[in-house]
C-alpha cells in the first residue's frame, strides 16, 4: 500500500502546476478573442474606408455629369439659330437677296442621292408549320396504324 501511494503522489501534479496550466489556457484563450477581434476591426477599418471612397466617386461622378449637362445647355444656346444670327450681323454679316445668290455648276459633282427608303410594309402571312405525321397522330391512331394497316398489303396481293 505504501508503494501504491508513493506511485500515486510521483505521478500527481503539484497544485501550483495546475494553476499555472488554467492561468496559460485562459491566456490562450484571451489571445484568441484578442486576434480574432483585431481581425474583425481590420476589417471593418476597410470597408468603411471603401465605402467612403465610393461615396466620393459617386460625388464626383455626379458633380462631372451636372458639368456635361451644364456644357450641353451652354453649347445649344451657342449654336441656336438666334444667337448665331446675333453675332452675323455683329461681325457684320447681313442675309442675302436672290439676286445676290449665284449658283455655280461644278463638272463632276453628282450631287446628293436621294435616300433609298424600303418597301413599304405588307401584310406577310407566316407559312403554315408542316409537321411530320409521326407527330400529329394520337396513340389510338398509330395502334390502329400498327395493328390494321400491316395486313392491308396482303389484301391487296390475295387472288
Amino acid at each position: 500500500m505504501h508503494n501504491v501511494q508513493r506511485i500515486t503522489q510521483a505521478y500527481s501534479q503539484a497544485p501550483w502546476r495546475r494553476q499555472l496550466q488554467l492561468i496559460g489556457l485562459f491566456l490562450l484563450t484571451l489571445i484568441l478573442v484578442a486576434l480574432a477581434a483585431g481581425v474583425y476591426l481590420n476589417l471593418s477599418a476597410r470597408a468603411g474606408a471603401i465605402g467612403r471612397e465610393v461615396q466620393e466617386l459617386q460625388y464626383n461622378r455626379r458633380i462631372t455629369q451636372r458639368q456635361i449637362e451644364d456644357l450641353r445647355t451652354r453649347l445649344a444656346f451657342l449654336t441656336s439659330e438666334s444667337t448665331l444670327e446675333e453675332r452675323a450681323r455683329d461681325l457684320g454679316f447681313r442675309p442675302a437677296s436672290g439676286d445676290e445668290i449665284v449658283y455655280l455648276l461644278v463638272p463632276g459633282y453628282v450631287g446628293p442621292h436621294p435616300a433609298i427608303l424600303a418597301q413599304p410594309p405588307t401584310s406577310i402571312s407566316a407559312p403554315a408549320p408542316t409537321l411530320a405525321p409521326e407527330y400529329t397522330e394520337s396513340l389510338f391512331d398509330w395502334i390502329w396504324r400498327a395493328v390494321f394497316e400491316p395486313a392491308a398489303p396482303l389484301r391487296e396481293n390475295a387472288p
